[in-house]
């Protein structure tokens, strides 16, 4: 099924996948379409409505199938239209090797929700922090950048009587009110989350990367091992291999982008803090040794690469993290 706001194109076949049905729907007559039919496969697109839509299918008792667009492009034979995306979906879910994406809960879609919100909210704010250095400078006031030298600059304006009484009323508004509010509730959530609660105990993870794990992470069951999950997040090199001649390029920067910038700068902020040295534990020696050889920011790369494997196993042995230290050296 190919969706939109108000027109839906169906595309079915039977079990010698001949087509059997080629219809378009508008919005209500699709959903009492899917009552009256016999349970089913159905394959969507994964899109913004798409965990909707296999909710309330499978409440129907039909059996629904979430495929990433970019596995369904390379089936469109010709042309872009709704009839041969239909088409085209129909025939990627009966491929046996396909690979389809897991259907969210409505909790689990409020818990993004809470977290994007709170991403614009205070992408919103450095907006207007930035614009209100630039209007200060129309007055003659200058400030560094940064939220930091944010509040000294509005207790100048606040002092200075030689500017108006509008700009000064105007420069007073409040900042941060919303994004504190959701904070309250994100801190909630963490709380009431075990997992969330165990992932930020790791090294360079942290509350807010633990929490976005925890909800942008499908079950961690379908993942073979550690190594596909990093894959899943982008942090895997991509492959350039040929005639028996492996090629291993930069990271293929897959999966969700918020996510892996996360991991990203968590584990650049582990690097801030590490100290060379020795008998601090595997970790420590792992990032000295990497350090001699490879330049900062790849380090960066392998560390966060390392802490996706370690949540992946800790969501799903559901164990705690310890630190590994190094075993003692024989004589010492």
């Amino acid at each position: 099924m190919d969706t939109s706001k108000n027109v839906f194109q169906l595309h079915g076949v039977n079990a010698a996948e001949q087509p059997v049905l080629r219809r378009k729907l508008r919005r209500k007559d699709m959903v009492a379409f899917f009552e009256r039919l016999a349970p089913t496969v159905v394959a969507i697109e994964a899109c913004g409505a798409s965990h909707h839509w296999a909710r309330l299918l499978g409440s129907f008792g039909h059996e629904v199938k979430l495929i990433a667009p970019q596995l369904v492009k390379p089936y469109v034979k010709r042309g872009k239209n709704d009839a041969a995306d239909a088409e085209a979906i129909c025939e990627a879910m009966s491929r046996p090797t396909m690979r389809f994406v897991p259907v969210k809960t409505a909790d689990q879609q409020a818990a993004l929700m809470l977290m994007g919100l709170r991403d614009r909210l205070i992408g919103n704010r450095t907006q207007l922090a930035n614009a209100i250095r630039g209007y200060a400078t129309e007055f003659g006031l200058t400030a560094a950048a940064g939220l930091a030298h944010l509040g000294p600059l509005l207790k100048r304006i606040q002092s200075d009587n030689g500017l108006p009484s509008l700009a000064r009323e105007l420069f007073a508004l409040q900042l941060g009110a919303q994004i504190d509010q959701l904070e309250l509730k994100l801190k909630a959530w963490r709380r009431a989350n075990d997992c969330s609660r165990r992932l930020a105990e790791i090294p360079g993870l942290g509350p807010v990367g633990a929490a976005m794990l925890q909800m942008k992470t499908p079950a961690p069951e379908l993942f073979r091992s550690g190594r596909q999950f990093a894959a899943w997040l982008g942090l895997t090199p991509k492959d350039y291999s040929t005639g028996g001649k492996v090629r291993l390029g930069v990271i293929t920067r897959a999966g969700d982008e918020g996510l892996r910038s996360v991991l990203v700068v968590g584990a650049t902020a582990v690097l801030r803090h590490h100290k060379g040295g020795e008998g601090r534990g595997a970790l420590a020696s792992w990032l000295d040794q990497l350090l001699k050889r490879k330049p900062l920011k790849l380090v960066a790369v392998a560390l966060a690469n390392k802490i996706a494997r370690i949540a992946w196993k800790l969501m799903l042995t559901g164990e705690r993290y310890r630190l590994n230290p190094e075993p003692a050296v024989a004589g010492a």
